[in-house]
C-alpha cells in the first residue's frame, strides 16, 4: 500500500478538555512539545490531533519507499477522489482531496 492512515484530526471547541478526555479514554499520551497531539501508548498507530479551527478529517501519509504525495493523490483521484481547491502554504507537503462522499482528507509526504 502506498499510503497509511497516520492521524485523525478532530475538531474540538476546547483542546485542553478534549485532550484530557481522549488521552484518558484511549490511553494515549500527550506529546510534550505539542500537547494537542495524542500518541498511542506503544508509539505506533494512528495519532489523534485536536484542533479548534480545522475540520475533522483523516491524514494519510505516503509510504516514501513506494510513492510520493502527488503520485498518490493521482492514484486516489483515479479511484474517485477529487482535488479540493485549497490555499496551500509555500512549503506545503500535502494534497487536500475529497472522497466520493465529499469528506476531506490530506495526503502527506
Amino acid at each position: 500500500m502506498a499510503v497509511f492512515p497516520a492521524a485523525v484530526l478532530l475538531n474540538v471547541s476546547d483542546i485542553e478538555r478534549a485532550a484530557k478526555f481522549w488521552s484518558e479514554a484511549l490511553g494515549y499520551v500527550r506529546q510534550q512539545d505539542a500537547p494537542a497531539f495524542l500518541m498511542p501508548p506503544i508509539g505506533e498507530g494512528v495519532r489523534l490531533h485536536l484542533d479548534d479551527e480545522d475540520r475533522t478529517h483523516l491524514d494519510l501519509w505516503v509510504d516514501e519507499e513506494h510513492s510520493n504525495s502527488e503520485a498518490e493523490a493521482d492514484r486516489l483521484i483515479g479511484l474517485g477522489a477529487t482535488r479540493v481547491d485549497w490555499v496551500y502554504p509555500d512549503d506545503a507537503d500535502l494534497a487536500v482531496l475529497a472522497d466520493t462522499e465529499g469528506n476531506l482528507f490530506c495526503v502527506i509526504k
